[in-house]
């Protein structure tokens, strides 16, 4: 037996704010909104899909407290836009070192939930510009 991929994440918000996450996730993030089935639909939250078929699943929590460091790591092709976009939208970005082949920063969903935005190294990243 051996686990072959993920699915999705969940992470939690409190209740009504579906309208927050959706400006956050769809209109910051860029995140393509996807139905919940009709079943779950009366528990509030709303889901999201991430290039590649993986999803991030916003789950009403009645006792909500945010995640601080548990957090969900994105992967995006360009780190930059993501943070123009992020600050632009007003919301914090705290920088970190490098891991291991990846270029990162933190920021927090609008309900105080920790997340890693994180792009691959390229060389001109790595080792900046060359001069020839």
């Amino acid at each position: 037996m051996a686990v072959v991929g993920i699915h999705h994440v969940q992470l939690a918000m409190p209740a009504g704010g579906e309208g927050a996450a959706r400006a956050f996730y769809a209109g910051v993030l860029g995140l393509a909104e996807i139905d919940k089935p009709e079943h779950l639909r009366d528990r509030g939250g709303c889901w999201f899909e991430i290039d590649g078929g993986i999803q991030l699943h916003l789950g009403v929590e009645t006792r909500f407290r945010p995640a601080a460091k548990a957090h969900a790591a994105l992967v995006v092709s360009d780190l930059d836009t993501m943070r123009k976009a992020l600050v632009d939208a007003g919301v914090l970005v705290v920088q970190d070192t490098q891991l291991a082949g990846f270029v990162r920063f933190y920021t927090a969903d609008p309900f105080g939930n920790r997340l890693e935005i994180m792009a691959p190294v390229t060389p001109w990243t790595e080792l900046g510009p060359t001069s020839s």
